[in-house]
């Protein structure tokens, strides 16, 4: 049981009908690519876009659930009795045997039903861009005479110009320049538009922590070197 405040999601991409595979005999005849499927959605001028949308439609329910997540961090902090920002086994017990269990319980569930609404809505963006995404392909697969596309972790080494992220993100512009952001009732993403969604929360979590450390690394005096 968490407590901690972070991104609203976190996880690895499985997406694995977008890759080609070669036999291991064959001999590739072309050119080979490789292509990061979320940092292309993420660089989407819809996705962009939808976020900002939804930051902006959805502010009610992200006020509320800072707020209502403030108050269950309260709650929860005076059993977190090793200070390592989380609930371990040893110390539920404790937190479901206390008095106000049932307003961390109620806390909990409306902290869950508010992140829902927001993550809504951001997975229906992402689904609507990740199926222009096998046309958006094709489009630069067939401009670039590209043969065989690979994700990047599955290679060893990749030629300079060997990415064509950025040609799909501007293919997907071009052919899904925005999206809808409010979902409708009774809306159930599919499991690939939801692991995707996963990884590029993970993605934009890592760069809002590396922009973190690079200016508290800025924000620090330069030590002068010491006088002979």
């Amino acid at each position: 049981m968490k407590f901690t405040t972070k991104l609203l999601a976190t996880g690895a991409m499985a997406l694995g009908a977008m890759t080609a595979a070669a036999p291991a005999a064959a001999q590739v005849e072309g050119r080979v690519a490789t292509a990061d499927i979320s940092r292309a959605i993420i660089g989407s001028t819809a996705l962009q876009t939808a976020y900002n949308q939804i930051g902006t439609t959805y502010s009610a329910q992200i006020e509320q659930r800072t707020t209502k997540q403030q108050q269950l961090t309260a709650l929860l902090q005076p059993f977190d009795t090793n200070g390592n920002g989380q609930l371990d086994e040893a110390e539920l017990p404790a937190v479901q045997s206390a008095s106000n269990f049932p307003q961390i319980q109620t806390l909990e569930q409306e902290v869950a039903a508010l992140t829902s609404q927001v993550n809504s809505a951001r997975i229906f963006a992402v689904e609507q861009i990740l199926g222009q995404y096998p046309a958006a392909l094709t489009d630069v697969t067939t401009q670039q005479q590209i043969v065989l596309v690979m994700q990047p972790e599955t290679l060893q080494f990749a030629a300079e110009g060997a990415d064509i992220t950025q040609l799909i993100t501007t293919a997907l512009n071009t052919r899904i320049p925005s999206v809808q952001i409010v979902p409708p009732a009774e809306y159930r993403p599919s499991r690939q538009a939801a692991n995707v969604f996963k990884d590029i929360q993970q993605t934009l979590l890592t760069a809002q922590i590396l922009q973190q450390q690079q200016q508290q690394q800025q924000a620090q005096p330069t030590q002068a070197p010491a006088g002979r």
